[in-house]
């Protein structure tokens, strides 16, 4: 529908009643309003006022125009006559006006939905966004200021099962029946069109599309000024899967916490009542061996509160690195030494450095927490021989860690570094490699599992060289 600058408030008058006579479904907009057009409401209130956003005089052949059709109005004259207001269905939505080639005077392209300042899309003057609907990954419906849908792009039609052909024209209630949890019309509930002018949308929650679907929906409301009529109520639709998934992986965690706690928490307070009651009657062996087993457990529960500290850390992007100078051959010894003091065999260990090795700046508490969980698992998930690689790479410097156990199958591997992944049922929570991954990945490093030389798990960091943190800050 084209409305020229020129036109008089009696001339757009006659133009829009020509069009709602005109044949069509009962009740229904014409088949061009859709987000590409605009209502012949809103092309009359255009009409009423010469366009504040393209200059010209207020008589004459004005440039500023609304086209949402290449069809002549039924009963209307045809496009280019010596009328005050002429109506044409096409493709091309402009609503700020259009240059004699059928581009937006902000130079975006023919047909653009959000080609310039209008009533379907606020561009900001200078440029249009060129994007269709359809390419938008999140369903979207638009309604007008009645109440009719004018915009029900492919995503919509996807979650809703609904055809966009029935969907255009029909009211917003009918073409998008939502019930909240309790069975509710949400409509009904939160009527846009109605109730409080100062409301400007409805958050994003969860409803229901006839067959109990579950989508998260959320609206936002366009009035010309703070306390006016809606002229527009844009509706989004997203799925729930991703949602979902989220929650199920807090349950999953706070399933898991709430298990590795309770087992030594339980036996702290065992001995300890144990200890207070009859203090008297153990011997001092007796003593000291329940007095190491509550330090252990309670170190245990310290670990699983620093893991779960990385965790948030990692999730939200705050895992500070305090970069220092770190001999990782000498770091490697350490842990090697701690694992023979606490029982394993000397001859279970292979350390191999080759040197020299580039000067390696991190965080020597982070390093080794990432040296101890791979070498932990090694011990306790593999067999045979530990062998520890420690080499220059082109990128600064790689650690290898390599078993001789049963290794990890193929189709799990791309599941090693998630959360909760256990490769075997030995204990644990299934969330040092993630860490170890995080602590990585926050080095500026790269981590990867495969099979080594003997058939076990081979896991293989790389840090880069990196300047010190007083350089870098």
């Amino acid at each position: 529908m084209t409305v020229g600058t020129n036109s008089s408030p009696e001339a757009a008058g006659a133009a829009e009643e020509r069009l709602r006579d005109a044949p069509g479904p009962a009740g229904s907009a014409p088949a061009g309003d859709t987000l590409r057009g605009v209502p012949p409401q809103a092309a009359s209130r255009a009409s009423a006022a010469p366009s504040a956003r393209t200059p010209g005089p207020s008589h004459g052949p004005g440039p500023s125009a609304v086209t949402t059709g290449p069809s002549p109005v039924p009963g209307g004259p045809a496009p280019g006559g010596p009328t005050a207001a002429s109506a044409t269905t096409g493709p091309s939505p402009v609503p700020g006006g259009s240059a004699p080639d059928g581009s937006a005077p902000d130079g975006s392209a023919p047909g653009s939905p959000f080609a310039g300042p209008g009533p379907l899309g606020d561009a900001p003057a200078g440029g249009g966004f060129g994007m269709d609907p359809d390419e938008l990954p999140d369903g979207l419906v638009v309604a007008d200021h009645a109440g009719r849908v004018i915009c029900f792009n492919r995503a919509a039609a996807r979650m809703t099962a609904t055809d966009p052909g029935q969907a255009l024209g029909a009211r917003i209630d009918r073409a998008l029946p939502l019930e909240d949890l309790e069975g509710r019309r949400w409509w009904a509930l939160t009527d846009p069109y109605g109730g409080l002018a100062t409301r400007r949308g409805q958050p994003e929650r969860n409803l229901l599309l006839p067959g109990g679907r579950e989508v998260l929906v959320s609206a936002h409301y366009v009035r010309s000024h703070p306390t006016g009529p809606l002229c527009r109520l844009v509706v989004t639709l997203r799925g729930t899967e991703a949602r979902r998934r989220t929650e199920r992986s807090h349950a999953e965690l706070i399933a898991t916490v709430a298990h590795e706690l309770r087992s030594p928490l339980t036996s702290v307070k065992g001995f300890t009542a144990t200890l207070l009651a009859k203090w008297e009657r153990f011997t001092d062996d007796q003593k000291r061996l329940m007095l190491e087993t509550v330090d252990a457990d309670a170190n245990r529960v310290t670990r699983l509160i620093a893991e779960l500290l990385d965790i948030s850390r990692i999730d939200s992007g705050r895992l500070e690195v305090r970069r220092q100078p770190v001999d990782l051959a000498a770091a490697v010894g350490r842990h090697v030494q701690a694992l023979t003091a606490n029982g394993q065999a000397p001859e279970r260990f292979l350390v191999r450095v080759s040197r020299p090795l580039p000067d390696c700046w991190a965080d020597p508490d982070k390093i080794d927490q990432i040296l101890g969980n791979l070498l932990e698992n090694a011990v306790r998930h593999g067999d045979g021989t530990v062998t520890i690689d420690v080499a220059p790479h082109e990128k600064g410097t790689a650690v290898t860690v390599t078993d001789e156990g049963p290794g990890i199958p193929e189709e799990s591997m791309g599941r090693v570094f998630t959360r909760f992944w256990r490769g075997s049922k030995r204990g644990g929570t299934g969330l040092g490699l993630y860490i170890v991954k995080g602590i990585v990945e926050a080095h500026g490093g790269t981590i990867t599992v495969g099979r080594g030389p003997g058939g076990g798990a081979e896991f293989r960091f790389i840090l880069p060289v990196s300047a010190p943190a007083y350089l870098t800050q």
